[in-house]
């Protein structure tokens, strides 16, 4: 198993990002999280296969319909974090 961590840019708040990102990492069979930061972006950590984290950063360029993303950034992530569902956390 993986972790990533992706921080994504654009008009990204406010337009059901997070959620669409839930449904996507859910039907991927990913665990992790979505949450606002305070600078406007949002940042997402995911665990799971190769396949699945590549299927799931395409999914966060493309974005939800009212979504506008500039940039995703990708990084590994070396936690140690054991995620058992995918959730939209709250800052």
């Amino acid at each position: 198993m993986i972790t990533r961590r992706y921080v994504v840019s654009g008009r990204v708040q406010g337009v059901g990002f997070r959620w669409f990102v839930l449904q996507q990492a859910r039907r991927l069979d990913l665990s992790g999280y979505a949450r606002n930061c305070a600078d406007g972006t949002v940042e997402v950590v995911a665990r799971g296969d190769e396949a699945a984290l590549m299927a799931l950063e395409q999914l966060l360029v493309e974005g939800p319909e009212l979504a506008a993303v500039s940039e995703v950034h990708t990084f590994d992530d070396t936690g140690d974090d054991h995620f058992t569902s995918f959730d939209i956390r709250r800052t």
